[in-house]
């Protein structure tokens, strides 16, 4: 069985009008029908735009938000049910690791104060001196001095304060480290540090991650298995390497041609996929297939029917009625629609064709009219150039002088 398990996992909030008395009028559709495993020991890697309901799964999952539908089950236990007092001891086996690492930390309380506060609250530790030799130790472990206990959160860089978040989720000993975009605020040399930190971690320790991103650069690196998210539900899931070698859903494949290749001439020759407008709003989410409204390959059956996350072998499971005619080539993208595919040929006779037009057009430039042009170009008007070019200096030097 594996460690976290979601079935069918819906958050909507409802939208509410009114002066007097407020009536719900509508709901926005955040997370609608998530189902996922992650294994213990695993990273389990989220990407997806913004809006696309990535860190309200990660907060439901955490019971931060309600769940409106659907089954939570940590290690057997569906956390969506629990009763409230129950939830708060169960919790500890639950921690999460914030974005934004300053907003997440109490600015008057020192270190010590804020992770000692989880302990005591969980019961961790005899005494205040035994919880204080804990946190020594996890603060070695993500490398922060002993000396920072007496600190406070705005004496720490962004990289430093972002450590001390993963320190409060280790001192519980939790189950499962959510991850929401941990290093997207940090500079990209201290999040190299603090990605590397997170697998040495995960190796010393046996944890389990949910990372939650956009960027899939470092999603590719800390992640075995990646779930892509477009508007509240999940479209393709794959292991780390063949997600990125093959990506099935089209809207996979333009998330893929979005990245730069440091070869340019790879650049020049990949397919790239352009997606124009804007993400539909969740409130109104269309009819069918989330993604037809901007899919290049979009049919008529996409509009009316909502396709199931299928297994296409080998664990990679995709949701597209058309995913074996687009990997053909047998479905052609269509024109009309809203975005634009710019296949890996279609610049190369562009470039054939250069070269031989301006080849034609030499011995035609180079007739009569360029032999008439070369005396004139060689009479007084060079001359004349030559000594105001020649003066120029001599007044330069001249005012020099004065």
């Amino acid at each position: 069985m594996s460690l976290l398990e979601l079935d069918g996992v819906k958050v909507h909030f409802p939208v509410k009008k009114g002066i007097l008395f407020d009536r719900t009028v509508g709901h926005v559709y955040a997370v609608d029908g998530i189902s996922l495993k992650v294994e213990a020991g695993q990273t389990y890697g989220l990407v997806g735009e913004s809006g696309c309901g990535k860190t309200t799964l990660g907060r439901a999952v955490l019971r931060l938000v309600d769940v409106t539908d659907g089954s939570v089950v940590l290690d057997g236990t569906d956390v969506a049910k629990l009763p409230e007092k129950e939830l708060r001891s169960f919790r500890r086996r639950l921690q999460m690791v914030f974005q934004d690492p300053l907003g997440s930390l109490n600015p008057r309380q020192n270190i010590e104060s804020i992770l000692s506060e989880g302990m005591a609250a969980h019961g961790i530790g005899a005494n205040q001196e035994e919880r204080r030799e804990k946190i020594r130790e996890i603060l070695a472990k993500v490398g922060l001095p002993a000396n920072s206990l007496s600190r406070y959160p705005h004496e720490f860089s962004g990289g430093q304060r972002q450590r001390i978040g993963i320190a409060r989720a280790l001192v519980l000993e939790p189950d499962l480290i959510i991850c929401d975009e941990p290093v997207s605020a940090l500079d990209v040399s201290i999040q190299a540090q603090v990605i590397n930190l997170l697998e040495e971690l995960q190796e010393s320790m046996g944890l389990t991650y949910l990372v939650i991103a956009h960027d899939l650069a470092v999603v590719r690196h800390i992640s075995d298995v990646i779930g892509v998210m477009y508007l509240g539900s999940l479209v393709e899931e794959a292991p780390s390497d063949t997600l990125y070698e093959e990506p099935l859903h089209p809207y996979t494949r333009a998330l893929m041609s979005a990245v730069p290749v440091p070869d340019p001439e790879v650049e020049e020759r990949r397919e790239r996929i352009l997606l124009h407008g804007d993400l539909p709003s969740p409130a109104n989410p269309p009819a069918g297939c989330r993604f037809h409204t901007r899919c290049p390959w979009a049919q008529d059956r996409c509009g009316k029917e909502r396709p199931e996350l299928t297994d296409a072998g080998g664990g990679h499971k995709v949701a597209c009625h058309f995913t074996r005619e687009i990997q053909d080539g047998t479905l052609r993208p269509a024109g009309d629609t809203e975005a634009v595919v710019i296949p890996a040929q279609a610049e190369a006779p562009a470039a054939e064709s250069e070269p031989d037009a301006t080849a034609s057009d030499a011995p035609e430039s180079a007739e009569a009219p360029e032999s008439d042009e070369a005396p004139e170009s060689d009479e007084a008007p060079e001359a004349d150039e030559a000594p105001e070019a020649e003066d120029a200096p001599e007044s330069k030097d001249a005012s020099e002088g004065k």
